[in-house]
């Protein structure tokens, strides 16, 4: 069996991957993933135990937050409902302060700080204050919140394009250029759609989507209290509200009929059925 530390070792030695995570004034941008701890990197929790000072995300859970080094500062940077966040202006020059003051600091992001995280806003803000900066990779919620719940997003045969998007209000799904998304063979999975499901419904079926596309709401995705909805497309906005509170993927595309909860809810019918 190969273990991890010599895998680690075949790039370069231990002591010098844990030299690099606690190296100071170096400002680690690290994707947490959808929110199990298990599916952290080996490489993000190396950089949390060697933090001194972690901004982070509300979507970043207390899980995860626990396997830092119990000595690091934690200084909540995220935005809640209805409650105004700091600014994404006020965060930058935190990170560069925390840096220019010599510390080990980690700007800890749910999913991947490249897929709809700002990472990249941050990286480049950073480079130009003359600050080193080391981008850590995390699991997206796409693909976190999809194989938990048994959805490939690419099917043979039947999905051979995936479509990311975010749309976190009506008028975000709006602003979008549905037509771009009508093709039956493409998964479209929509990041932030909880409050924009009806928007995006009606986009994707102005679009040519047949209304009784398969849709999936994966809520709190990976998380112990997960909860998936599925149903056609044009139910999107009922299936949000099926699904619960809290962060929200929307899935819409034939291979959510791959998916568990399809599967249950054909039996469950079939059920129904036989016992009427």
């Amino acid at each position: 069996m190969i273990s991890y530390l010599s895998l680690l070792g075949r790039a370069g030695s231990w002591e010098k991957a844990v030299a690099d995570a606690a190296a100071p004034g170096v400002v680690h941008l690290v994707g947490a993933g959808p929110g199990d701890p298990d599916l952290l990197t080996i490489k993000a929790l190396r950089v949390l135990e060697a933090a001194d000072i972690i901004f982070h995300d509300d979507l970043v859970t207390e899980d995860i937050l626990a396997l830092a080094r119990p000595a690091a500062e934690r200084v909540f940077v995220g935005k809640r409902s209805g409650r105004p966040g700091i600014g994404q202006a006020a965060i930058n020059r935190r990170l560069v302060e925390a840096a220019r003051r010599g510390l080990n600091t980690v700007r800890l992001k749910g999913g991947d700080p490249f897929v709809f995280g700002r990472g990249g806003e941050e990286m480049e803000y950073l480079r130009e204050a003359g600050i080193k900066v080391s981008v850590v990779p995390g699991v997206s919620a796409a693909f976190g919140c999809a194989a938990e719940a048994g959805i490939p997003l690419s099917h043979r045969g039947e999905a051979n394009r995936i479509a990311l998007v975010t749309a976190h209000r009506a008028t975000d799904a709006a602003a979008v250029d549905w037509n771009g998304f009508g093709a039956a063979d493409m998964t479209v999975v929509v990041y932030m759609g909880r409050d924009s499901a009806a928007a995006v419904a009606a986009g994707l079926i102005a679009a040519g989507r047949a209304p009784e596309t398969p849709a999936a709401v994966l809520a709190r995705g990976t998380r112990a209290d997960s909860a998936a909805a599925v149903g056609r497309l044009d139910r999107l906005a009922a299936l949000v509200a099926e699904a619960g509170e809290g962060p929200a993927l929307l899935v819409i595309g034939e291979v959510v009929k791959h998916s568990k909860p399809w599967r249950e809810s054909l039996t469950a019918l079939a059920a129904a059925r036989l016992a009427g």
